[in-house]
């Protein structure tokens, strides 16, 4: 049996505990319906952290012990601490996949990671949403369709002031005429970072099949190959050569 994938679902958890329309969709927060995902299959174990534990979360245990983390914050991007920003960072340049979700666009870790504002235009209208595949034949399209309709999303369209993806795996068209590359994997040293715009906390977006089965995808691809290994570091002093030198007169 193949090593399991050590999942971490991390959420703001604001919005849903201040009731309304986005606490009766995700009553227990968006955290936990995307941890049901995982939990019962024997392939991942899963975990769940948001802002407002301790260390949001995110100890030095756990970042440690997390193969694939998924982001989900919208209100309150500035209250994330700078010094767990800069161990999701390090954890990611050393080999963990990061899966941001819709509005993590203006999270701290993404911006940090893409080195641009990450900003984009955006209207809430209860839009129809078409997720067009550009790659039929990437993993992370496994069991998806030439599209994924949605019925009514938040918009947002280009530009969407990011690097140019390594991998466009999704572009949106939207009910009022914009388009969003919507579907995007970036590879920053070790690991790869993948950005899905969906999930909108006033639609019940994550509880989709299709949606399901493209985050599941995209975890299974962002993990590091090997898990739990301990890999050189490459930028040391290295005394021994691996070919004799030889002298100079």
């Amino acid at each position: 049996m193949s090593e399991k994938i050590r999942v971490t679902i991390w959420n703001e958890y604001r919005h849903e505990k201040m009731g309304g329309k986005v606490g009766e969709i995700y009553p227990e927060g968006i955290h936990k319906v995307l941890a049901e995902y995982f939990q019962d299959d024997e392939n991942y174990e899963v975990r769940t952290a948001t802002l407002d534990e301790p260390e949001h979360g995110l100890t030095d245990e756990v970042l440690e012990s997390t193969d694939v983390l998924f982001w989900w914050g919208h209100m309150v991007h500035h209250e994330v601490s700078d010094e767990i920003v800069e161990k999701v960072q390090n954890r990611v340049l050393n080999g963990m996949g990061l899966i941001v979700l819709h509005s993590g666009h203006h999270s701290k870790i993404f911006r940090r990671l893409m080195g641009t504002s990450c900003n984009l235009k955006w209207r809430v209208a209860d839009e129809k949403e078409r997720l067009w595949v550009v790659e039929p034949g990437h993993p992370i399209t496994e069991g998806i369709g030439e599209y994924i309709e949605l019925p009514m999303e938040e918009m947002y369209g280009e530009q969407f002031e990011i690097p140019n993806p390594d991998e466009l795996v999704f572009i949106s068209w939207f009910e009022g005429g914009e388009v969003c590359r919507s579907g995007c994997v970036f590879y920053r040293g070790r690991g790869k970072v993948f950005y899905f715009r969906p999930g909108h906390e006033e639609y019940p977006t994550f509880y989709r099949d299709d949606i399901k089965k493209v985050l599941i995808n995209a975890a299974n691809y962002v993990a590091p190959i090997k898990r739990g290994d301990s890999r050189p570091e490459y930028a040391v002093n290295v005394s021994e050569p691996l070919e004799k030198i030889k002298a100079k007169e």
